[in-house]
């Protein structure tokens, strides 16, 4: 258990560190309607950002969102056809993959730093998490391995992150033991019988007061009251809710993916999580939308008008999902904020639009305060800046002490 710093006993306590969420869509995005035509705080919803702030249902996350335009990530650029498996590869590590669909080389990916500096401070180092699986063998793209497409979070150079795409994987996991036939008064009376985290180190407290002058004996007994009453409410917050259904369609997936990265992140569980809506290239059909055929082959539009209206309506669906996850964390309330205002998340894609598969100006929000670290409300522009720059802000953010992540040229202003 951390203790406060106590002048009279060396020990200080961990860093708070905010969560950071990564939030991945595959086939890039209609950027005429994602794109705001003003800057700073003086910038209008565009159609497809439109799901940010929708009051008829309670939602609005306008400032709540920076919106940055002008990144870029030359390391993703492929070696002939294969931009979505390059892209995606490359979409956490800002590193060029090798072109094979045997040997795989790539690089650590953004997260996995943070998790490697932070992660043992939580249950999970960090959970990946997606809606579509499928193995790493055998290619994907153009002869690049499937491992590049289905992963975004990387180990290591030959070390994809496999993601859990089933709920209730997600859920035995987070919550281990959890006996889903037990009534709701079996499991209250389970959790009346935990002992409280203070009974286990009640001889130890003693034993450290007896060696502390008064004041901190003082600041000692403060503390551990504050603590219990920390523990009450996180009891009270992390209530176990039902273990999901076996999901059937698309929708109720989704959600219920989202959900649990809410539980997650309140439950303090973990504080990094990376997230797949699909998988690079996906060719998911979304005609619940009205939207008929599939998505990659919507994506290679040639500007034709009636694929450009179908990708908008794809996109301002998959900006509802985002908005619906950022609302969820708005309603968790943390001391004087909110699990929002507590956490980074960041939304983008593997290319700009499908149809150029362009690696510059790449669809990119950061949502959340990052605990004082980003200044939200706003959309900045910015000339060519690779995104590693934006990573090595996020993960100083997160008290990661690193001068340049991959690429980067330095850190990219938040606040």
């Amino acid at each position: 258990m951390a203790l406060p710093h106590l002048p009279s006993y060396a020990r200080t306590p961990a860093p708070s560190n905010p969560r950071t969420v990564v939030f991945y869509v595959p086939n890039g995005i209609q950027m005429n309607g994602w794109t705001p035509a003003s800057k700073g705080h003086d910038w209008a919803l565009t159609p497809i950002l439109e799901p940010l702030q929708d009051r008829g249902v309670g939602i609005d996350l306008k400032d709540d969102v920076l919106l940055v335009s002008g990144l870029r990530n030359d390391p993703a650029k492929p070696d002939g056809p294969g931009d979505h498996a390059a892209g995606t590869g490359s979409f956490l590590t800002c590193t060029h993959v090798h072109k094979s669909e045997s040997i795989i080389k790539n690089a650590i990916s953004m997260d996995q730093v943070a998790a490697n500096t932070i992660g043992h401070e939580t249950r999970f180092a960090s959970l990946q998490l997606g809606i579509e699986g499928g193995s790493n063998n055998g290619g994907c793209d153009s002869g690049y391995s499937c491992a590049y497409s289905r992963n975004i979070s990387w180990a290591g150079t030959s070390t994809p992150l496999n993601k859990v795409t089933d709920p209730r994987a997600v859920f035995d996991l987070m919550f281990a033991g959890y006996d889903p036939s037990a009534t709701a008064t079996e499991r209250a009376r389970r959790r009346a019988r935990k002992q409280s985290v203070l009974d286990t180190v009640r001889r130890d407290a003693s034993n450290l007061a007896n060696r502390l002058d008064d004041a901190d004996r003082r600041k000692l007994d403060e503390y551990l009251t504050g603590l219990r009453g920390m523990e009450v409410a996180i009891e009270t917050q992390c209530t176990i809710v039902d273990r999901p259904d076996n999901t059937i369609d698309y929708q109720t997936h989704v959600k219920s993916m989202l959900d649990l990265i809410v539980l997650g992140l309140k439950c303090d569980l973990t504080r990094v999580v990376t997230f797949m809506l699909n998988n690079a290239g996906s060719n998911r059909n979304y005609a619940f939308l009205g939207v008929e055929g599939a998505h990659h082959e919507i994506s290679h539009h040639q500007d034709d008008a009636k694929k450009l209206a179908d990708l908008r309506t794809i996109a301002t669906w998959e900006m509802s999902q985002f908005a619906y996850l950022l609302n969820e964390m708005k309603q968790v309330e943390e001391g004087d904020r909110n699990l929002l205002d507590h956490s980074m998340v960041f939304f983008s894609s593997e290319i700009e639009d499908g149809n150029s598969h362009r690696h510059e100006n790449l669809p990119v929000l950061v949502a959340g305060r990052g605990a004082g670290a980003v200044t939200p409300g706003r959309h900045i522009r910015h000339q060519d800046v690779p995104i590693a720059n934006l990573f090595t802000s996020m993960l100083n953010a997160m008290n990661v002490p690193i001068a340049r992540f991959a690429d980067a040229t330095g850190a990219l202003p938040l606040a």
